[in-house]
This record gives C-alpha cells, sequence and structure tokens, in this order.
C-alpha cells in the first residue's frame, strides 16, 4: 500500500511538471542555435562561392591502392592536399576528408598494355564538421590514343636495343674483319636476329601494375556543382606557441627532392632573432607533423643553420632542409628546451605559405605533379 502511495505521488508530479520540462528542452534547442549561428559567423564570410565542375581537387589517399589487391567497389578515404579558392577566398580547406571507392580496375596485360585503377568520389567531410555532396573522378587510364603511342614507342625501343645488341654480338663472334668481308652482311644479319629477339621481348612483355600510395598526390575532377560558403582567412590558421624573446620568420618553403630522387625534402628560408634566455643550434629544433611525427634536418641540405650556436642576442637568417615521409601533411618548426625536451615554439608552415610567392607555389606544385604513372615496382624478392 505504502508503495502504491509513493507510485502516485511521484507520477502526479511528473504530469504537473511536462510543462516545466518542456520549457527546458526548448530553451536547449534556442542555445544550440545560437551557438551555430556563432559558428558560422566565426567560421565564414557570409559569401557563398560555386565549386564548378570540371574543377581540379588535389588529394592524397589514406591508404594503399593497388590494381593487383584491391578489387571495384573498395571503399576509402583521401585528403585534401591544396586549399580550393574561390574569386573571395578559400572554399574547401586542406585537410578536408574525401570519401571514395574503386569503380574500375584493369590488369596488366601482354604487349605493355598497363593496369589501371578509376576512383570514384562521393562526399568530402570538412574539418569544421560539413559534408558536401560530390561527384568526382580520377583514373590512372590513359586514352587509348596516348596508350597505343606509348606502348609502339616503348616496343620500337626494345626492337632498337635487340638490333643494337644483335650487332655487337656478331661483331663478338665473327670478328670485324668478317664483317669488312662481307661487306657489312654479318653485322645486318646480326642485327635482324636481334631485333627479331627484340620484337619477341616486346610481345611476351607485360604492362606494370598500378599502386598509389600516401603522399602520392591524384587530381580529382569534378563533375557537379556545388554552393559553398567562403572561409575567413583568420579561420583557417593553424595554432601556433611562442616563446618570449625567441622571434621566428619563415618567408620560403620549397619542396625538393632528395638525392635518390623522391619527393621528399621540405627546405624553409627562416629568420631568426633570440632575444630570449635561451641558447638554440639547429639540433634543438624539428618539423612535427600533424600525426606528432618528428623530421630532424637533413644532412643533404645547408647544414649552416644545424650545427650553428644561436645565442640570447644573436640573430640569423638562412636555410635549413628536413626530410619527411609525406610534404603534403601539415606541419610546424618546433624548437625544444634543450634540457628539458619539451617543446617551447611551435610555428605553422600553413601558415606561413600563404605568405609565399606564387611563383615559388607553381614550382612546388609541378614538382609534386610529376609522378603520374603510379607504376608499381617489381618485388625484387619475387622469384616467381
Amino acid at each position: 500500500m505504502k508503495r502504491f502511495v509513493v507510485f502516485f505521488i511521484l507520477l502526479s508530479f511528473l504530469t504537473c511538471n511536462t510543462s516545466v520540462l518542456a520549457e527546458v528542452l526548448e530553451g536547449h534547442a534556442e542555445k544550440t542555435d545560437v551557438y551555430e549561428q556563432q559558428m558560422q559567423q566565426e567560421l565564414f564570410t557570409g559569401k557563398v562561392e560555386h565549386l564548378e565542375r570540371k574543377d581540379v581537387i588535389n588529394m592524397t589517399v589514406s591508404q594503399v591502392l593497388d590494381s593487383n589487391i584491391n578489387m571495384e567497389g573498395d571503399e576509402f578515404f583521401a585528403e585534401v592536399t591544396d586549399e580550393v579558392k574561390g574569386d573571395t577566398g578559400v572554399i574547401i580547406p586542406k585537410g578536408t576528408i574525401a570519401h571514395g571507392r574503386i569503380s574500375q580496375t584493369g590488369d596488366a596485360k601482354r604487349l605493355g598494355r598497363q593496369a589501371w585503377i578509376s576512383l570514384d568520389f562521393d562526399y568530402l567531410v570538412t574539418p569544421d564538421g560539413r559534408e558536401i555532396p560530390i561527384e568526382g573522378k580520377m583514373s590512372t587510364k590513359l586514352h587509348p590514343v596516348a596508350e597505343a603511342s606509348k606502348i609502339v614507342a616503348q616496343d620500337v625501343g626494345y626492337t632498337l636495343a635487340g638490333g643494337a645488341v644483335g650487332g655487337f654480338m656478331a661483331l663478338n663472334w665473327l670478328g670485324l674483319e668478317a664483317a669488312i668481308a662481307s661487306q657489312g652482311y654479318t653485322v645486318a644479319g646480326g642485327a635482324a636476329i636481334g631485333g627479331a629477339i627484340g620484337l619477341g621481348m616486346a610481345l611476351i612483355r607485360k604492362g606494370h601494375d598500378v599502386l598509389i600510395a600516401p603522399g602520392d598526390e591524384i587530381r580529382v575532377k569534378i563533375n557537379t556543382s556545388v554552393p559553398l560558403p567562403v572561409y575567413k582567412e583568420s579561420a583557417l590558421m593553424q595554432h601556433e606557441m611562442f616563446y618570449p624573446g625567441l622571434d621566428i620568420h619563415i618567408s620560403d618553403i620549397k619542396h625538393e627532392t632528395d638525392p635518390f630522387g623522391e619527393v621528399n625534402t621540405i627546405t624553409l628560408t627562416v629568420m631568426i632573432s633570440n632575444m630570449s634566455d635561451k641558447t638554440f643550434s639547429g639540433l634543438d629544433m624539428a618539423l612535427v607533423n600533424d600525426y606528432n611525427s618528428v623530421f630532424r634536418p637533413s644532412i643533404f641540405g645547408d647544414t649552416k643553420l644545424m650545427f650553428k650556436q644561436i645565442r640570447p642576442g644573436d640573430k640569423f637568417a638562412g636555410r635549413v632542409s628536413f626530410a619527411v615521409d609525406n610534404v603534403n601533411r601539415s606541419f610546424w618548426l618546433t624548437f625544444y628546451d634543450r634540457r628539458k625536451g619539451n617543446a617551447l615554439t611551435k610555428i605553422s608552415l600553413d601558415n606561413a605559405y600563404r605568405n609565399v610567392s606564387e611563383k615559388t607555389k607553381k614550382k612546388n606544385l609541378k614538382l609534386r605533379k610529376r609522378k603520374t604513372n603510379f607504376k608499381k615496382e617489381e618485388d625484387l624478392l619475387n622469384i616467381e
């Protein structure tokens, strides 16, 4: 009986206060709307521009796509590596995530025909959490005419190489005297045999498989027109950390190749004014990316700053290079406390890149686009 009375009292209380609860919930919804409006004002200028048809977005994949392993329908993610700008500002920031699927694949075949992968993209997710539907496409497949001409050029190369080898073998086996006595027919015959061997190599030669790896830059063509708000420049600035008295200015950022031809080096032109209470050297600095990977100065670049002591009151201007795993990531030039090992200063390369000359930006883009065939290298351990 007591339990029934308690239950009846609680039920009466909840019934009487339903309107109060509704008001509380309604007030929470209003606060959310106000918060969203404030976020909109902080992020965007209020202007709207369009991501136009035939626009191209530069991206890098987040996982390996291999024509030998991946199948049609496989999902993957990519990341935008260059801001997409309209007439009045940025509409897609660097770091935006793209969702895609493998739409088609083709195996490598005889006659030197290459494997290929076609990718479809259906939406983007911006750093501020907006999901943008798009229709984008990218393929490593060559145009049929371009592919045929490429194969012909390669096969002629094989045949000529075979002919040269055949002629050289004839000279070695029969001697120069025999070649002169036969008025060169021995060399011609050897060249013909070599040419036949070269042609045979061309007929049985198989094209390369395709591999797109993180760090490889792909260019995605947009097939839809999408209205997008324009970002404020202040909303796109990366967080930085400063140490009192240590002033660091990055005036130039270049992407370069290492001694092996890989585009994995970032060279900075820096000006340092040390009015702090600490002494620094190049060994106290590093590039740190958005995955917290640390890269120290490269011995293949300018090493003047690497071994220089920058004492309180000193000023320095020079260049320093860093070998990194992916030049497309976001990086911070970081100075560390030599004794404690903690970071004292973090300067964003993305922020500094906004003030780099257009000439340098074009050179960097051209260098990054140099690898466009996505050829998969042969596995030296594969004995099949």
